[in-house]
């Protein structure tokens, strides 16, 4: 006989909460990392969309692309209950603040292996520190 399954998850950081052979949806929560004052890198996936679902708190969007002057970094305020989609192959991370929480959903494929992550120098975190406020 099959019921409903349910999912939660209070602790720091990401964790995959239910994944399938297709996709997987995660948690996200706040995190020193993923703090303004934390924040290292911007990483991309190569295989896959991701998206990012606000449920409570604050949550900006970093996301850069590369030109030929350099990168060119942008963020986006979240709003609650609004789907963001980050394409394949765009920079981007997640700026939190305590107390927020993310659904993340994207291909159950995606790992390490087929992501990249860019530290970002000095200047870009000047650059995304007067960004995010």
């Amino acid at each position: 006989m099959q019921k409903i399954q349910e999912y939660t998850y209070e602790g720091k950081g990401l964790t995959r909460v239910f994944e399938n052979e297709k996709w997987m949806v995660g948690i996200k929560n706040w995190k020193p990392e993923n703090d303004i004052t934390g924040l290292t890198c911007l990483e991309r996936h190569n295989i896959t969309d991701e998206l990012f679902i606000l449920l409570a708190g604050r949550c900006t969007l970093l996301y850069a692309n590369e030109t030929e002057n350099g990168l060119v970094i942008d963020k986006v305020e979240m709003e609650p209950m609004k789907v963001y989609n980050i394409p394949t192959g765009l920079w981007h991370n997640t700026v939190t603040q305590p107390g927020v929480k993310l659904i993340l959903v994207e291909d159950s494929a995606c790992s390490g292996e087929n992501s990249d992550v860019l530290d970002l120098t000095e200047a870009q975190l000047d650059t995304v520190r007067k960004l995010v406020g």
